[in-house]
């Protein structure tokens, strides 16, 4: 009842957006009936249905064919309705301003316009007829009696203008004086008042929604290219109290969050284990959401991995993708492959004991975490470091008494202001904290889920340097 209750409240957001995008994008800036409008409300249907279809073919046993088909689309349109709608809301606050700076122009403008001299010569008053030059005369004149009732005095008219008439007309000169106290001064004439713009506004719409959607799929753009290109390395030094001498400058990979799935695929894999493999660690860690559905489907993507190299061998703890995926057969096939899965285990490596615990999401399963199992009758004395996918588990780490705990599963945030999300559900969700006398490490991994899209968040691959205070 809860799940549907949401699933309903999601639809109607994503109704609502789309049609806010719809709005902005097609209907103010397109003529009704025009192919450009049908176009619009075309690809606003068909679009989210697209994203719809790429969220659950997966979860419903779609063949793989079919969600490789929905996946680009349907991931990168959710990726372009966020950074498109984001863009817009700015849109919002720089629509009335350019709106009023466009009206003011054209205020100025009319004024400027009424404001301008009349063609009747300084000097002569209001109501003289003005006899025009030969030349300027227009073609078609009419003789206009002078008030001593003869023709022989004649005044220019052109045949569209009123005629005087003595009976109505004010007469000037000394015949017509003004009466006492009155004033001779024209009244002002207040500028006319500007209606709404039709074209104006649609300037606005057409300037601001274009601008919205260049910056919106330019960001979606260099986020994709940021994933497809492949993580960076970095490195950090983290010093443990506990360590040996013997040990001090030990290299652990860290990877996370490689997502091999209907998107990123074998060649996405390659490179990263190429990255790995160029820093020459000492051991590797996986830790978690390596792929996003079956061995059957992805089973060949994974591969690669075989070819990962490091003194100490690669070890692969599960995330809460796997579960969604066949955990057991992908724990099987990554043994397969030359990793060492640690499900709720400790091995002991030259000056500490390395331990890994199975994820959270493995409890629907009965294959929860075990952290007494892994590590409630180690030596207290070692220094310990442990694989757990979700960081959540930092607490139960610093109560086993655990020195370093390696963590994915925030992706960073992945998609900013995703960042902002993760806080809430995350202790830490990028970078090296301290919790009492346990350290805590997430990466923000190597892929991306979803849409393959990272902005603000990077993908990275760690190499962990241990220190010891001894050396």
């Amino acid at each position: 009842m809860v799940f549907a209750l949401v699933g309903l409240v999601v639809l109607a957001l994503l109704g609502a957006v789309h049609r806010y995008l719809w709005r902005r994008f097609v209907g103010d800036t397109t003529a009704p009936g025009s192919p450009l409008r049908r176009a619009g409300t075309v690809a606003v249907f068909v679009l989210p249905l697209l994203s719809v279809g790429a969220m659950t073919s997966g979860r419903v046993g779609a063949p793989f064919w079919l969600q490789q088909v929905l996946a680009w689309p349907g991931f990168l349109w959710l990726a372009c309705l966020l950074y498109l709608t984001l863009a817009l809301l700015v849109g919002e606050v720089v629509r009335p301003v350019l709106l009023r700076v466009l009206a003011r122009r054209d205020r100025k403008a009319v004024t400027a316009e009424s404001g301008k001299p009349s063609a009747v010569p300084s000097g002569t008053s209001a109501g003289t007829l003005v006899e025009l030059p030969e030349e300027t005369r227009p073609r078609t004149e009419e003789l206009v009696p002078s008030r001593s009732g003869g023709t022989s005095e004649a005044t220019v008219r052109t045949a569209t203008e009123p005629v005087a008439d003595p009976e109505t007309e004010p007469t000037t000169g000394p015949e017509a004086e003004p009466a006492a106290g009155s004033a001779q001064q024209p009244a002002a004439e207040a500028p006319p008042a500007l209606a709404p713009n039709p074209s104006r506004r649609l300037f606005v719409s057409r300037v601001v929604g274009g601008a919205a959607a260049a910056a919106g799929l330019a960001t979606v753009g260099y986020g994709t290219y940021g994933v497809l290109r492949g993580p960076s390395v970095r490195r950090i030094t983290v010093p443990l109290a506990k360590l040996p001498r013997a040990a001090h400058g030990f290299r652990i990979a860290v990877v996370s969050d490689i997502h091999i799935g209907p998107i990123l695929g074998r060649a996405h894999t390659r490179r990263i284990v190429d990255t790995i493999n160029r820093t020459s660690p000492d051991l590797v860690a996986v830790v978690g959401d390596l792929v996003d559905g079956s061995v059957a489907d992805l089973g060949s993507a994974a591969e690669p991995l075989a070819a990962l190299r490091a003194r100490h061998g690669s070890f692969f703890v599960t995330g809460n993708h796997e579960y969604f995926s066949g955990a057991e057969q992908w724990v099987d096939h990554v043994r397969e492959l030359g990793l060492h899965p640690l499900e709720n285990a400790r091995v002991e490596i030259e000056g500490f004991d390395l331990a890994g615990v199975n994820d959270v999401a493995g409890e629907t399963e009965g294959q929860g975490p075990d952290f007494v199992k892994a590590l409630g009758d180690r030596d207290r004395g070692r220094a310990s470091v442990l694989l757990a996918h979700q960081p959540v588990v930092i607490h139960d780490a610093v109560e086993h008494g655990v020195d370093l705990q390696l963590s994915g599963h925030t992706h960073g945030g992945q998609l900013w202001p995703g960042n902002f999300l993760a806080e809430l559900a995350n202790p830490t969700v990028a970078g090296l904290e301290r919790y009492g006398d346990t350290q805590l490490f997430v990466s923000r991994g190597a892929g991306a889920w979803g849409p393959p899209v990272r902005v603000g968040a990077p993908s990275d691959i760690t190499v962990v340097e241990l220190a010891s205070r001894q050396a």
